[in-house]
């Protein structure tokens, strides 16, 4: 069976609706990283990047959300799209992975959890954010799916940072964003988007954004730490 690790952030979730939609089995194994288990060594030996998520398939590591979604597809059969739009399909695994999640995830960074006020990098990271969002909308102007006629893995790729557009761009989230908000409504009315939300909810994470947790999650900030 897979163990998944997991912690509920915008790249385990794309994981969790993966699993939660094909009806895959797994074992969670949750990773506390505000506590900063995702650098003890059991974990580094399935991620050596020491971030979530990662699954092991019977011995197999795969890290990276991506290269997990990519992977479970493959071997599932499921949610891959088809032979004709794997180069189209790959092209929006990969604006995600190098783009969206990336910008989104500096964007809030610099905004919200930066030790100090960098007006330059906020505006930066905010803004390349907002034009990956506008590529996203303008491209979905006339489709229901990122990739030909099927929900697939590049939506639900997409879907886990979109669904925090309220904190990566601020007060008016989708509202700018027309195409894209009716894309991701009907992705997060699918029922399998409920039961992935409510993976990890009866354990007990830390919420608490303390000095330990920094450290935990930003050690290139505390080079004594080294």
């Amino acid at each position: 069976m897979i163990r998944f690790y997991f912690h509920p952030r915008p790249n385990p979730m794309k994981v969790a609706l993966y699993l939660e939609e094909t009806g895959t089995p797994y074992e969670l194994v949750p990773v506390d990283t505000l506590k900063g288990e995702q650098h003890k060594p059991e974990f580094r030996a399935i991620n050596p990047n020491g971030k979530t998520p990662a699954i092991d398939d019977d011995g197999i590591r795969v890290f990276d959300s991506n290269a997990i979604l990519l992977y479970l597809s493959e071997k599932s059969g499921k949610l891959g799209g088809t032979p004709e739009n794997r180069a189209e399909l790959l092209s929006w695994m990969m604006f995600v992975a190098s783009g969206l999640g990336p910008y989104s995830g500096q964007s809030v960074h610099f905004r919200h959890a930066a030790p100090e006020q960098i007006p330059y990098a906020a505006n930066r990271y905010q803004r390349e954010a907002q034009r990956h969002y506008e590529v996203l909308d303008t491209h979905l102007a006339d489709r229901t799916y990122l990739v030909g006629e099927e929900f697939s893995i590049a939506d639900i790729a997409a879907w886990g940072w979109v669904d925090k557009a309220g904190v990566v761009l601020g007060d008016a989230e989708l509202a700018g964003f027309p195409n894209l908000k009716r894309w991701f409504d009907s992705i997060n009315n699918r029922p399998a988007v409920a039961r992935a939300r409510a993976v990890g909810q009866d354990v007990p994470f830390q919420t608490e954004m303390d000095d330990a947790a920094r450290r935990a999650l930003f050690p290139q900030n505390y080079p004594e730490q080294a």
